[in-house]
């Protein structure tokens, strides 16, 4: 079983601001975030979208995120 639960859109987009991300700039719902030390990031979800245990693998990968962060 994955240790990744589902979350909204939303909720994994204000872990990540937690985390240091910041909004670089945003096209339509495409937000570009930047941190330091870190390449930047496209968050390409709605606010209202259910993101399941395997993007959320991905998205930890690129950005640092664990599941004790949300």
């Amino acid at each position: 079983m994955s240790q990744w639960p589902s979350v909204k859109a939303k909720r994994l987009l204000a872990a990540l601001v937690r985390l240091g991300w910041q909004i670089k700039r945003q096209s339509g719902s495409h937000k570009t975030l930047s941190r330091n030390g870190w390449p930047d990031f496209v968050f390409a979800f709605h606010d209202g979208d259910e993101i399941g245990p395997r993007m959320l693998a991905r998205v930890a990968k690129h950005t640092g995120l664990s599941p004790n962060d949300l």
